[in-house]
């Protein structure tokens, strides 16, 4: 593996998983103790334009960081949170592990016991009327308070990389901040109306660095506090909020994995979902508000941070949500046309009343998909399959601790098709409204082309056909009443209609009520 490779998949490595990735494997003890105090007016400089980056695992920290004191941070007024230190991390030969130099509003302290510390400065937990922090299973260490959550292996040789090189045009790595610099991604050039129209209402809806970060510390905490009932599961934030397809108005989606083992959705996730909403609706109930219990296929608690105002969905070991998130993450950022494109359909989708899995309609992610399998199927395809391309890399079979580390190793993606952002935008309408097959095909972009449906029970009579590249199973089911999808070939066929005379986005969707509504 190269210099560039090892730094990359390091920065990868470093924000979704921030726990041991080897479940039962302690992990390494601290070997020394450092103390750094900065004051940091970062949240002053959030960078508006970065995609999400993968930040490090840590071992247990102690800090005094609270709800009040998110609170705090989401308002600017860091004068009122108190400072902490924080500890190099080591590496896998026991040695500390060089440290981003970047301003961090918080730094964690190491905790050597229980006794070392005196209850008063020890960690605060939501509602807890107690200062000490409950001892959990060592094989699962808890996270520092501000690192996203993507596993990563604490045994990793990369820990060795010391520099980031310059990754401008790849998918993007991960950084050793919570607030990251920013990266340079091009965005392409708008020569034509209805391009320019697409271009600005992606950077005035794309979400923000900001938006991520509240997202983050509400998943921070909520795992503190699970790993009480669950000591070694961990919390992940996977889905929009981290494959670059988010907009500063999506919901927050969250993966809580008990087991490397597959757990029977209809008994045993209902049953520990229902302790995580007892949890949220009885000692969380000042900081949680709207726990729900939703008896789906996939069941799952909705909930509402009233801090960060941001909805959420928590699943249990619906761990195919942690690897589609990193194969979506590469297509976004392979070809710059891409999240702009996805960004718009989402959306149109969502002022026609289109995007809704709970009301018979598209989810987000089908509507993702249904984008990138367009861009494959161009006579000049604008993007490939990454799963028939790179298969090591995007293997279904493959350790979750493994699958952050793909996209940095993916390259950009050249096209020969030089279309305007506004073309693709009407010929994406123009193919689903004339080209494509609804009775008889079914997009894949595992294979990169419409293919004809399968004939297990999932497919028959089913109007809407969009296989998951991981399960094969079928992302579009919601769409089970030709009422509803009838509404939606009517609407793709009049918005192609539409933008094919006009070459105006106003005119099918209403640019600033969108972008006020963002």
């Amino acid at each position: 593996m190269s210099r560039w490779e090892d730094t990359c998949s390091l920065q990868v490595e470093r924000r979704m998983f921030p726990n041991s990735s080897n479940l039962g494997r302690p992990s390494f003890p601290p070997k020394q103790k450092q103390q750094q105090q900065q004051q940091s007016d970062c949240f002053n400089k959030l960078p508006l334009n970065t995609p999400p980056t993968l930040l490090p695992h840590q071992q247990v920290t102690d800090t005094r960081f609270n709800f009040q004191n998110e609170a705090a941070l989401l308002s600017g007024n860091l004068a009122t949170i108190p400072a902490v230190t924080q500890q190099p991390m080591p590496n896998a030969n026991d040695s500390p592990a060089h440290m981003s130099d970047a301003p961090i509003a918080f730094r964690g302290r190491k905790r050597l016991s229980d006794q070392s510390i005196p209850h008063d400065v020890k960690r605060q937990r939501f509602n807890s009327h107690r200062s000490e922090t409950t001892v959990v299973n060592q094989a699962v260490p808890l996270p520092v308070e501000h690192r996203y959550s993507l596993p990563g292996s604490n045994q990793s040789p990369l820990f060795h990389a010391h520099s980031i090189p310059d990754l401008t045009g790849c998918v993007p790595p991960l950084r050793y901040t919570l607030f990251p610099d920013p990266i340079e991604t091009p965005l392409p050039v708008a020569k034509d109306k209805l391009s320019q129209q697409v271009l600005e209402l992606f950077q005035a809806c794309q979400q923000q660095t900001c938006d991520l970060n509240r997202k983050e510390l509400c998943r921070t905490e909520l795992q503190r506090e699970i790993q009480q009932i669950f000591p070694q599961s961990r919390l992940f934030l996977v889905g929009s909020s981290l494959n670059g397809f988010g907009t500063r108005s999506s919901d927050g989606d969250l993966c809580l994995v008990v087991k490397e083992e597959p757990v029977n959705q209809k008994t045993e996730a209902r049953h520990i979902l229902s302790l995580v909403q007892k949890l949220f609706s009885t000692k969380l109930s000042s900081y949680i508000e709207r726990p729900q219990l939703i008896r789906a296929k996939v069941p799952i608690v909705k909930f509402r941070d009233k801090v960060s105002c941001v909805e959420f969905d928590l699943n249990v070991n619906n761990v195919v949500g942690i690897r589609n998130t990193f194969l979506l993450r590469t297509y976004a950022y392979i070809e710059n046309r891409v999240r702009p494109l996805v960004l718009v359909v989402k959306k149109w989708a969502s002022f026609h009343e289109l995007n809704d899995a709970s009301r018979g309609t598209l989810s987000s992610y089908t509507l993702v998909l249904m984008v990138l399998h367009y861009l494959q199927t161009l006579p000049e395809p604008i993007l490939p399959s990454l799963q028939k391309n790179y298969p090591e890399s995007f293997d279904p079979t493959m350790q979750l601790h493994l699958v952050h580390q793909a996209p940095c190793t993916i390259p950009p993606y050249l096209s020969k098709n030089g279309s305007s952002l506004g073309d693709l935008l009407i010929g994406f309408f123009k193919y689903y409204a004339t080209e494509f097959d609804w009775s008889h095909q079914m997009i894949s972009i595992r294979e990169a082309k419409a293919i004809p449906r399968p004939d297990g029970i999932e497919w028959r009579n089913k109007f809407i056909c969009v296989e998951e590249p991981f399960d094969r199973t079928n992302t579009a089911r919601a769409v089970h009443e030709k009422h509803k999808f009838d509404i939606i070939k009517g609407e793709i066929l009049k918005s192609w209609q539409v933008l094919r005379d006009k070459k105006d986005l106003n005119c099918i969707l209403p640019l600033r009520m969108t972008v006020q509504k963002r």
